[in-house]
């Protein structure tokens, strides 16, 4: 194997396995410490730059980050339930135990110099829209951000239940973006894209998610259409209180996180037989494993394996549904196919269906003529790396982009669409893309002493408490999840391994002591022959046979050997760094940043950064 190159910054970036996974790069270890720290205001301001809703997603995100975190895997050996570190939890403990974060927020510009930019229209107030305008406005362009609601927020707003997301959280965290000199145009829905073209804007954002839910034409539907609602549009009808009550026997049929809302919302509208039904198998729902839980938590049984037949009324009254029972079974070439068991049709009997088995995008207020080409799937061609439509001053981006993701997904669209339109209105290429600020710093303060706590916990992970069912069943508005405390908090971040702090090798100063190898709590470090890679990784101190991760391979050594570091399962505890007696090892803090829309996204600064990196 060649030496590892670890000036390039996606080497240490991969390390930081959290981050990496993070669609916005957000800076997990450097949050969380100061949270350890009791900073939360900085840890806020931290996510703010990156994620933009730290509120918001600390209760609602997805959390690529977790099953990407390496504490769940270095506890795999020594943990009867291994888990990761409560990152997205953790992200809500800075906003909950935050101070007044405002004086800290860019100061919008005054109106009079906002007036000269160019003009930007974002339709849809959803998280790519507010991100795009987050990220340009403070730039002097004139953003203004359409909805035919009368709040910003989008499907974080109409989509997710209050007992999950307060009102309150949404107001603030949208509200710190409308601050920034932000139009916000409430209850003006775009119905024609060649009319709002005609308005002259320099750029067009479109952010208006996925707005149709899919039905299910089966034998009754039509019939018993009063008493079975499309999950999503019965969701939003629930957050403007148009809905208060639902049936006492419900089914939801899909199995993804709109699902679990809807189920979740149904039980605490009146529902008190409340059932979700899949064709899949439990493991391959859509849905978060926590979703699952907390829904079967409230008493609420998942059925899977049940394709859905028919809607069953009497004279359009709905009695219920009949699905065929399948198992799934594989073909010779392994694809996977639900084949039907033989059993007889399962019955179940209920007085109202919710459908929650996909969204999809619609854009019928899209003239076709409008030169936006669509594919055969309805979707925008787009470039995947810009977001630029093939109407060059057309952006997309978020759910209305690709199809249905999640918020984390759809900052990370806004953001990068927000480099694609500033360059494109100072007349770059969009597709040359701007490098992030990467940098590597020394820990060291003393022999043994780092400024980080290279402790390594061993507490198990903390659960978040919850209100009692009695109170959170009663009401669709009482938040259910309650945060942690301070102390559990504090607990809560010291199991975090502080991953973006690096072991960098130096191989001049190594004599080859193997004091490093010898010290290393989890068999990680090995001074070895070199060779091809697959062998390489057999023949280490521990076998790493996680291909996923890389290795740290050194430069050749006095004796021709090589150190060779498995990156799967270092603890960055700083032991090899404290034992060894030339410092060829050392701590290094690995800060990685995105670079965001503004000067330093453009050709000047990149050229700039390119001839300092040659020098």
């Amino acid at each position: 194997m060649q030496p590892t190159d670890i000036a390039n910054p996606a080497y240490f970036h991969k390390v930081v396995d959290c981050q990496w996974a993070c669609p916005a790069h957000t800076p997990v270890p450097e949050y969380i410490r100061l949270i350890a720290q009791g900073r939360y205001s900085d840890a806020y301001m931290v996510n703010w730059v990156s994620n933009v809703f730290p509120g918001i997603l600390g209760r609602t995100c997805d959390r690529p980050c977790e099953p990407a975190c390496r504490r769940g895997r270095v506890e795999e050996a020594n943990a009867a339930t291994p888990e990761p570190v409560a990152i997205c939890r953790l992200k809500r403990v800075a906003a909950d135990h935050k101070d007044d974060v405002r004086d800290r927020m860019p100061i919008p510009l005054a109106p009079d110099v906002r007036r000269k930019g160019k003009r930007i229209a974002c339709i849809g107030a959803g998280p790519a829209s507010l991100t795009v305008a987050r990220d340009l406005a403070p730039l002097g362009y004139q953003v203004t951000v359409f909805d035919g609601e009368a709040k910003a927020g989008g499907f974080i707003r109409t989509q997710i239940p209050r007992f999950r997301l307060p009102e309150s959280v949404i107001d603030e965290e949208t509200g710190y973006v409308l601050s920034l000199g932000v139009e916000f145009r409430s209850g003006r829905r775009i119905d024609s894209m060649q009319a709002l073209l005609a308005e002259g804007y320099d750029a067009v954002f479109v952010g208006c998610g996925a707005p149709r839910g899919r039905d299910l034409e089966l034998p009754g539907r039509a019939e018993a259409k009063e008493h079975i609602h499309i999950g999503i549009d019965w969701l939003a009808s629930v957050s403007f209180g148009h809905v208060e009550r639902i049936g006492k026997r419900v089914i939801v049929l899909g199995g993804g996180n709109t699902a679990m809302d809807c189920c979740r919302s149904a039980r605490r509208l009146g529902g008190e037989d409340v059932k979700v039904i899949v064709r899949s198998g439990f493991e391959e729902m859509k849905a978060s494993p926590w979703e699952k839980e907390d829904a079967m938590h409230e008493g609420i049984p998942i059925i899977n394996f049940h394709v859905p037949k028919a809607f069953v009324h009497e004279g359009g009254r709905l009695t219920g549904m009949t699905f065929e029972v399948v198992k799934a079974v594989r073909d010779e070439k392994g694809r996977r196919q639900l084949v039907p068991t033989g059993e007889p049709e399962a019955f179940f009997a209920c007085d109202e269906v919710l459908i929650a088995v996909g969204q999809e995008n619609a854009f019928p207020w899209i003239e076709r003529s409008s030169g936006i080409v669509f594919d055969e799937w309805g979707l925008p061609e787009l470039d995947k790396q810009t977001f630029q439509s093939t109407l060059k001053h057309v952006f997309f981006g978020g759910d209305a982009a690709f199809g249905p993701k999640n918020i984390i997904t759809a900052v990370a669209h806004g953001h990068e669409a927000a480099v694609s339109i500033d360059r494109f209105l100072h007349g770059e290429d969009v597709r040359q893309r701007p490098a992030p600020h990467v940098n590597l710093m020394s820990q060291k303060m003393g022999i043994h002493e780092w400024s980080y706590d290279n402790a390594v916990s061993g507490d198990a992970r903390f659960k978040v408490p919850w209100a009692k069912a009695e109170k959170a069943l009663a009401s669709i508005r009482v938040e259910v999840e309650l945060g942690f405390d301070a102390a559990t908090a504090f607990k809560e971040a010291e199991r975090c391994l502080n991953c973006d702090v690096q072991t960098v090798f130096t191989d001049g100063s190594c004599i080859e002591c193997d004091a490093c190898m010898d010290i290393c709590p989890m068999d990680s470090i090995t001074f070895i022959a070199n060779g091809e890679e697959a062998h390489l990784r057999q023949r280490l101190k521990a076998p790493a046979q996680n291909a996923t991760q890389d290795l740290y391979v050194s430069g050749p050594l006095k004796t021709g050997r090589v150190m060779v570091k498995d990156e799967d399962v270092c603890l960055h505890c700083g032991l090899c760094a404290e034992r060894c007696p030339t410092g060829a090892w050392d701590m290094q803090k690995y800060l990685f940043m995105n670079t965001y829309a503004g000067p330093g996204a453009r050709d000047q600064q990149l050229g700039a950064r390119r001839a300092e990196a040659q020098a």
